[in-house]
């Protein structure tokens, strides 16, 4: 069977990042943790850690290798929130974490990495059959920071 796996590349603190994500998001877990026992082109033996860990259900590695590429937006985690509870109180860890809000939901951790925090309803509205209301929804949306459930459900039924 095929593993795919999500592989990020940290600078730094990728083990301080990883135990941040795990005690944020529900139902994840950190697994092995390897540190690289030779000389690789990041440094001296030891410089390198290798991090494998779960969030929710999909599964990840983190490297800390020194400066390479940085994180941009071609790549982000999404995480689907079952409510307006959830989603304030794993946006809210992020930006009291260094964090920064961005917009329609987006945040950028302090580690560089671009998450989407959104709510189970989201999905459910823009990929229902009445696409005049999805269409005033994301109207609603492209104003907001942080997602606001009401306001889209409202958004949505609101809708001719």
């Amino acid at each position: 069977m095929v593993k795919v796996i999500s592989f990020l590349w940290f600078a730094e603190s990728a083990r301080e990042a990883v135990e941040f994500y795990v005690s944020l998001v529900p139902d994840s877990s950190i697994g092995d943790i390897t540190t690289v026992p030779s000389e690789t082109p990041s440094g001296p033996p030891g410089s390198v850690e290798i991090v494998e860990f779960t969030l929710g259900d999909q599964n990840f590695i983190a490297m800390q290798a020194g400066p390479f590429e940085q994180f941009n937006h071609a790549f982000s985690v999404q995480v689907v929130c079952e409510n307006q509870a959830e989603l304030d109180r794993i946006w809210d860890g992020f930006l009291a974490n260094g964090g920064t809000a961005e917009h329609c939901g987006w945040l950028r951790d302090r580690w560089g990495l671009s998450w989407q925090i959104v709510p189970k309803a989201l999905a459910e509205m823009m990929s229902g059959t009445r696409k005049g209301n999805a269409k005033k929804m994301t109207e609603a949306m492209l104003k907001m920071i942080k997602i606001d459930v009401a306001t889209l459900e409202q958004a949505f039924q609101e809708a001719a």
